[in-house]
């Protein structure tokens, strides 16, 4: 995380979601734990003491008094249990640097991501109470939800492997079971597992297992989700949803809908999978191409929609709120769904690693040729989108609520001549600037008619992501802040505000 802090470029800093400065002039300040823990539970930071925010957010440093015994009393307080629930850093991650031309001193922490299994990352001995997450506008507690989340993530068995004793293999929907029968037998004709009773058939897939109990066989989380109707994974999984939306007429709000709770077919994972792919893939052109005498129909696009839809549902937290999200426009499509990248952001588009949130939709879905096992499939659909000369693929993950984005462009990447450029860039800056004051003078007339507001309803007064709501507010002279992180709220201040 180097590339966070260097001592020679101080001045161009501001603190961000993954910077924080603490002037520390009493001594380590109470607050850095929350940001160590904040810094933990999300992407890893970095955390400079002896140095002070100005209004305009530039930073000046204020030294410490005794550098060697702060850095004394931060390792003895990371190392005390009861204060922190774990010390994820090095000798060599915390460091005291001499500012050139003063006679100040400053200490910088470097904070890494915690590991999966060593989240959350907690304080005070408090794990509800003392878990923290990061975002721009500083340190949040977590919910309990998310809290939970962590912890479910622990664990090497994923929670759709758990069998659910409540539930009857009677009531997972027959037809489902056949239709991924047949597309097993298509993709693998002669299959050992093609001579099984469907019960041992679920069995083996992952989709039922043996209770402890009764001794009695009965569907695995991962076999409701798959195979039961809607208003039975609803009683297990009370948050579950799945919703596809299609927009491709500017006049109409939406030209086709898919949801899970329509009632009008089982609402379940296998179904919602191949009717949505179906759609998906309707209007993309395929080129004429021969093999073995027979046409081919399936094309690099195809397959990366297929493990775009495909690794949005494996690693869906389907305790999570909102529930998955699919939205097809005429130049893009969205996928949307509930849970944070158990991997990280960066590992997700390096890829070489897999670590599904559910194994065993991943396992079901590869014995019938979805998805891949090795972490290459992210990797693959960027590939596949540089190959086009589309616009690399845009991935998103926001916490409060925790929900994963994935954006898929079919729009040209823009060859820009270099004598072009800086018109081009003129020209785009000058049509920002016209949307970001539209947006600004709509802020200012909901604020004027409901007084307050969260980040999250200007938000979704504006249709754009709580990180870029934020930034508009920031900049608005005529707005104020009330209260810190999760309670703030924003009002008009009074001079402005008009009667």
């Amino acid at each position: 995380m180097e590339e966070l802090f260097e001592l020679t470029k101080f001045d161009s800093y501001k603190e961000d979601n993954r910077r924080e400065v603490k002037k520390a002039e009493g001594g380590l300040p109470n607050s850095l734990w929350d940001t160590y823990s904040a810094f933990a539970n999300c992407y890893g930071g970095v955390i400079i003491l002896g140095v002070k925010e100005d209004k305009d957010g530039n930073w000046h440093t204020t030294g410490l008094k005794n550098a060697a015994k702060l850095k004394k009393d931060f390792w003895d307080t990371l190392n005390n249990r009861k204060k922190v629930s774990i010390n994820l850093l090095k000798d060599g991650d915390v460091e005291t640097f001499s500012v050139a031309g003063t006679d100040d001193v400053i200490m910088v922490i470097w904070v890494p991501s915690a590991k999966r299994e060593q989240k959350p990352v907690y304080i005070n001995d408090d794990l509800f109470g003392g878990t923290f997450r990061r975002n721009w506008e500083g340190d949040y507690h977590c919910t309990r939800l998310q809290v939970k989340t962590m912890l479910r993530d622990q664990a090497e068995e994923t929670m759709d492997m758990e069998v659910i004793e409540e539930a009857d293999i009677e009531d997972l929907n027959q037809d489902s079971i056949r239709g991924y029968r047949n597309s097993h037998k298509s993709f693998k004709p002669g299959h050992p597992f093609e001579r099984l009773d469907d019960k041992e058939y679920l069995r083996v897939i992952g989709a039922a297992g043996f209770s402890k109990d009764d001794k009695k066989l009965h569907p695995t989380a991962a076999g409701m989700l798959m195979f039961g109707n809607e208003y039975d994974i609803v009683r297990y999984f009370p948050d579950y949803f799945l919703d596809y939306r299609e927009n491709l007429d500017t006049v109409l709000r939406w030209t086709d809908r898919l949801q899970s709770s329509s009632g009008e077919w089982s609402g379940n994972v296998f179904d919602f999978y191949f009717r949505v792919y179906n759609k998906l893939t309707k209007d993309i052109k395929v080129p004429f191409r021969m093999e073995g005498g027979f046409r081919v129909d399936d094309t690099p696009v195809h397959r990366a929609l297929r493990e775009a839809l495909a690794n949005c549902i494996i690693n869906t937290d389907f305790y999570g709120k909102y529930g998955v999200l699919i939205i097809k426009e005429d130049d893009k499509i969205i996928l949307e769904n509930p849970g944070y990248i158990r991997l990280g952001k960066e590992q997700m588009r390096r890829g070489g690693k897999s670590d599904p949130r559910n194994k065993s939709l991943m396992k079901m879905f590869n014995l019938i040729d979805i998805g891949e096992h090795a972490g290459s499939g992210v990797p693959n659909i960027f590939n596949v989108w540089e190959d086009e000369g589309w616009e690399e693929p845009d991935i998103k993950e926001d916490f409060d609520p925790d929900r994963t984005s994935l954006t898929l462009k079919f729009i040209k990447k823009q060859a820009i001549k270099t004598s072009d450029k800086k018109q081009a860039i003129k020209t785009s800056d000058k049509k920002q600037a016209i949307k970001t004051r539209n947006n600004q003078e709509k802020i200012r007339l909901y604020l004027q008619e409901n007084e307050t507001a969260k980040t999250r309803d200007i938000a979704e007064l504006l249709d754009l992501s709580m990180a870029r709501a934020r930034e508009i507010l920031s900049v608005m002279d005529d707005v104020e802040a009330i209260g810190r992180n999760k309670t703030r709220t924003y009002r008009l201040r009074k001079e402005f505000f008009k009667n």
